[in-house]
């Protein structure tokens, strides 16, 4: 964007100043610290001028908005055209109320639905299998069957309102079930509308919640994404997740470059499949972590778009302009969230939201301010939505399409971020010979992933402890009153409610039809054919989750049992 003479220029006056009037004031008093980075220890510059960004192309580096590399935003209006869909991660207990508080958010102004559940449900168990006990309800919604799901979405429209499932071993069978009640309501399957996480290669690099091996649960998650492209056309099968990598203690660098692995690892696996990539790869998306470095997770975002359109194009000769076009779901970092002083929590949520929107994010979760503590309570809830409310409508950053495109900092880190992500994805592929997917079969068979994330968050705490990192009323800043709120209570009762009506669905239910159901689901699976139609017909027999998830289980064996963790 400058020509060498102007950059000559441009250094030449740099360090005239950094002599005149830099070295003095320096001298005189000095910084607050000798080294200045970020979240993830990247170190940033002092300053940044255009001989930082002096070999940026604007058009192949930047484009316009809507126009490849997507570095400025996949739609060329972005929020003046329409805000970020606001989501609110909502669910405890039983059906009945998570339904009561899913009204309570649509009342409240929520634009989509986000669905958390209990972990019995995460696992595949039913609410009666021993292991679930003292788990029920407690950390998200309970659901074992159809009838779960009928309650759950009673008094909602499935062909207007956009929902988001938190879910990934179990993912088909909730996928199912939410099919098998439009299919009873009459709502076309085109018509819905939503996302599913279904991201099992995150589980096996940082979440760890799984059931059967790596490969299977991949050949699951192609079935999905297989069936939802002839049947819900509307809906995303597959969310890929960086949130729960950051979560785990990732630098920004590594959860960016191991979800664009993951998702480039999935590409491959439905083209081997028979699936071109034009058909699948709009209906792809994403789910980030922004946590509290400001300009970081900016820069993190635009570096995602650029990359993924880069790679779809020359890795996987994607065509269609909606094949290359990222587009993501962001949550705010729970894992930088305190349960000293709660409130805290708000105005870090508000940065790292506001870091979000900057960063160009098609739907957004705030957390709440009391989620380092319990189940977010009804007035801390509203507090987080609020304050998407208040950044969409009164702050002015969704009025300009990004707004820090062409800030020489922003830029800065933007390459770097692409640079040293472009590092691991190579690193992955030479893993696999060549192939992304294999590479991260092979990083998972060998520990790969779990080191690097390791020795991040290791490194992070380290800084912590020693004072450099600072973490406002936890290392600094602390005062000796009791600063927490009041929490959200799970009602005591709920499993027995949840178990009660888990034992009417079976004694009510036509038996032999669970068992035609299952068994052609199993031999289905044993052929090699896509399990999701049977699946949908095996919840409309009103099988539970334990019963489907087992027929794989006794197919390919638990993944615990083979990692001797059993």
């Amino acid at each position: 964007m400058y020509d060498d003479e102007d950059l000559e220029e441009i250094r030449e006056s740099g360090e005239q100043w950094e002599t005149e009037t830099l070295e003095p004031t320096l001298e005189r008093r000095g910084e607050r610290r000798e080294r200045f980075a970020t979240v993830s220890n990247h170190e940033v510059d002092r300053l940044y001028t255009p001989t930082d960004v002096g070999d940026l192309d604007y058009l192949e580096d930047l484009g316009f908005p809507g126009e490849e590399p997507y570095t400025r935003g996949p739609y060329p209006t972005m929020y003046r055209g329409r805000t970020w869909t606001m989501r609110q991660f909502a669910g405890f207990g039983t059906a009945e109320e998570t339904n009561e508080r899913f009204h309570y958010l649509i009342d409240e102004g929520q634009t989509g639905l986000s669905v958390a559940f209990d972990m019995p449900s995460l696992m595949g168990l039913d609410s009666d299998d021993p292991m679930s006990e003292g788990e029920i309800g407690k950390e998200g919604v309970a659901v074992d069957t159809l009838r779960d799901m009928e309650i759950l979405f009673d008094g909602i429209d499935l062909a207007e309102i956009s929902t988001s499932f938190t879910i990934n071993p179990s993912a088909p069978v909730i996928y199912a079930m939410y099919v098998a009640l439009a299919d009873q309501r009459g709502v076309p399957r085109a018509k819905l509308r939503g996302t599913l996480q279904n991201d099992m290669f995150k589980e096996f690099i940082a979440q760890k919640e799984w059931v059967i091996p790596p490969e299977p649960s991949l050949d699951l998650v192609t079935d999905v994404l297989e069936f939802s492209t002839d049947e819900t056309p509307r809906f995303h099968p597959i969310s890929v997740s960086g949130y729960h990598i950051r979560e785990a203690g990732s630098t920004a660098v590594q959860e960016l470059a191991f979800t664009l692995a993951d998702g480039f690892g999935y590409v491959e696996d439905a083209r081997e499949r028979g699936l071109a990539v034009d058909e699948f790869a709009p209906r792809l998306s994403f789910f980030f972590n922004c946590h509290n470095s400001f300009f970081e997770e900016i820069a993190k975002f635009r570096a995602a778009r650029r990359i993924y359109a880069r790679v779809m194009d020359d890795w996987y000769g994607a065509e269609a302009d909606a094949s290359k076009r990222l587009k993501f779901h962001t949550q705010t970092a729970g894992q930088s969230l305190t349960a000293q002083q709660p409130l805290n929590n708000v105005a870090r949520v508000t940065i790292q939201a506001l870091a979000g929107v900057l960063g160009g994010t098609q739907s957004l979760h705030t957390n709440s301010f009391d989620e380092a503590l319990a189940l977010p309570s009804e007035k801390a809830v509203r507090v987080a939505l609020r304050t998407q409310q208040i950044i969409a409508e009164e702050s002015g950053a969704a009025d300009i399409v990004d707004p820090m495109g062409g800030s020489f900092a922003v830029e800065t880190l933007t390459n770097e971020i692409e640079e040293r992500t472009m590092r691991y994805l190579e690193e992955i592929r030479s893993m696999g010979d060549g192939s992304v997917r294999d590479g991260i079969l092979t990083g998972i068979r060998e520990g790969y992933f779990h080191r690097e994330i390791q020795d991040a968050s290791y490194e992070y705490q380290e800084r912590v402890e020693r004072g450099e990192e600072v973490v406002v009323g936890v290392n600094e800043f602390t005062i000796e009153e009791d600063t927490s709120p009041d929490i959200l209570q799970i009602d005591e009762t709920t499993a027995d409610r949840q178990l009660g009506r888990l034992e009417d669905v079976k004694a009510e239910r036509d038996d032999a039809a669970v068992a035609d159901a299952l068994e052609a689901l199993r031999e289905a699976s044993e052929r090699g054919e896509n399990t999701m139609p049977y699946i949908v017909d095996a919840v409309k027999a009103y099988a539970t989750m334990g019963e489907i998830m087992g027929v794989f289980e006794e197919q390919h064996g638990a993944y615990s049992e083979s990692l001797g963790l059993a």
